[in-house]
């Protein structure tokens, strides 16, 4: 099973600032994810609350999750609290971001949770997401 963990605001995808984020929701995200790879369990949580998305990351170390796909919104660039939780758990986590974070403004240049990261897909839109979904599957099927 593969976690999809989208944080603080991404419940409004489609509407929010679609310059940046686009017009795809995060429902129609989890159907186009669920519909390419139909061999593949997803459990999707979204939260705007920091302590529900450390919940999620534990959870998903304690049910050996083969893998992380984490969005953590707004709280990349300030919560040292999920970098150390990323950096706790052993399933690998890909950061990915809708937008390129890079060509942004200053402070979401940098991402604290990204050093606890196995990588990071950031401006391909929703491609990102199942990109990480690729790179998870090739990382399983090296483990083998």
């Amino acid at each position: 099973m593969i976690l999809v963990l989208n944080g603080p605001n991404l419940n409004l995808l489609g509407t929010r600032d679609p310059e940046h984020y686009g017009t795809e929701t995060l429902d129609s995200l989890e159907e186009k994810l669920a519909s390419m790879f139909a061999d593949l369990s997803f459990q999707w949580v979204q939260s705007n609350h920091q302590g529900v998305l450390i919940d999620a990351l534990h959870d998903a170390h304690a049910e050996s999750y083969e893998g992380v796909i984490f969005n953590p919104g707004g709280y990349t660039h300030t919560s040292v609290a999920l970098h150390d939780a990323v950096d706790a758990i052993d399933p690998p986590v890909v950061e990915v971001h809708l937008s390129n974070i890079h060509a942004r403004e200053d402070f979401r240049r940098t991402s604290k949770v990204a050093p606890a990261c196995v990588g990071q897909i950031s401006g391909l839109g929703p491609a990102g997401y199942l990109l990480a979904v690729q790179y998870i599957q090739m990382q399983g099927a090296v483990a083998e």
